[in-house]
């Protein structure tokens, strides 16, 4: 059962207005892969700091109606989408229809208040796999991530730009809650079950990772991701990886992760994948459907044979307009497809 009946709202200075949680936790664990089980001895450490906000402001300064709805997961997975487009170029802002589209589809939210209840961060990554965002973009896979290693945490978020974090936030993060840029969430007072949030990670230092949050840009220290993103304490922390990151991570560190392995196990839990010649991941495309056929040809006779069928329980009587809607009808249901 959701610890969650109804999203929480908070008051946002930076908007003047409030704004809603609604993060639940998962019901169950889905199968997953974690990240660590593929990191090699000879994985190189990653730079002491990146940053891949820059190119992705625009959509990291959405709410994506998060101020209106529980709708954090799916803003949280958007912000991914525009860091991942931003940095290729090709900058990806979904529209209001769009967000509430999937937060229907994950999370059941139907346009009325009382379908307004949040969801679960799992279920949303495993639709992503299946379903793919309004983009085009659709998950390769999702890695979890622990929480409570900072070497880890920074590799995950070097190599593939991105962490999808969840967490019950303590109260003192939000009462009050940051009025600008630039805050600092570090390791305070207990989680709270009902401020489930989700937020994204888009770059790191030596103090912790760069979060973004109702279209704010502030730091979770390593310290707050060790209490308040682990399992123990109702947290949870992935990697999201789409075709074009998996590319870039295997460009970063060509033989600093098992990608054969990782590859395979994506494919036997259901991510549509291959590699071309030089390693790169690349979507398998759909099968292209088999060429229509001809229409099949009818001989005059059988036409005529039909209906003679249909005449024979057929009305007795009729006029000319109904005898030739009778014949039409026929023939439509009995022509070949």
């Amino acid at each position: 059962m959701s610890l969650i009946v109804s999203p929480k709202t908070v008051f946002a200075p930076h908007l003047g207005k409030n704004v809603k949680l609604g993060r639940k936790r998962s019901v169950a664990s889905c199968p997953h892969l974690k990240l660590r089980n593929y990191l090699r001895k000879s994985t190189p450490s990653p730079p002491g700091s990146a940053d891949y906000t820059a190119k992705a402001a625009t959509a990291l300064g959405n709410v994506y109606m998060n101020d209106t709805l529980g709708c954090c997961v799916i803003a949280g997975g958007y912000h991914v989408v525009g860091v991942e487009t931003g940095n290729a170029g090709n900058l990806f802002v979904a529209s209001d229809g769009q967000i509430t589209t999937d937060y229907g589809a994950i999370g059941g939210y139907n346009g009325t208040p009382g379908t307004d209840n949040g969801c679960d961060m799992q279920t949303a990554m495993n639709y992503w796999v299946s379903k793919g965002f309004a983009n085009g973009t659709k998950l390769v896979g999702w890695l979890a991530v622990d929480a409570s290693n900072e070497e880890e945490v920074q590799t995950a978020c070097y190599l593939f730009e991105n962490l999808y974090t969840g967490m019950e936030l303590p109260d003192p993060w939000i009462n009050p809650m940051p009025s600008a840029a630039g805050f600092v969430w570090d390791a305070v007072g207990d989680p709270d079950p009902e401020n489930g949030h989700c937020i994204m990670g888009a770059g790191y230092d030596g103090q912790g990772i760069i979060v973004d949050s109702w279209g704010l840009l502030g730091k979770a220290t390593y310290a707050a991701l060790k209490k308040y993103a682990i399992q123990a304490s109702g947290g949870e922390l992935y990697v999201l990886l789409s075709p074009d990151q998996l590319a870039r991570g295997q460009t970063k560190a060509p033989n600093g992760i098992a990608w054969t392995d990782l590859l395979s196990d994506f494919q036997e839990m259901g991510g549509q994948i291959t590699t071309t010649s030089s390693g790169l991941v690349v979507p398998t495309p759909a099968p292209a459907p088999a060429p229509a056929g001809p229409p099949p040809l009818v001989t005059l006779a059988e036409a005529q044979g039909w209906l003679q069928a249909a005449f024979k329980n057929g009305p007795l009587l009729m006029t000319r307009g109904h005898a030739e809607a009778f014949v039409a009808n026929a023939l439509a249901n009995a022509w070949p497809k």
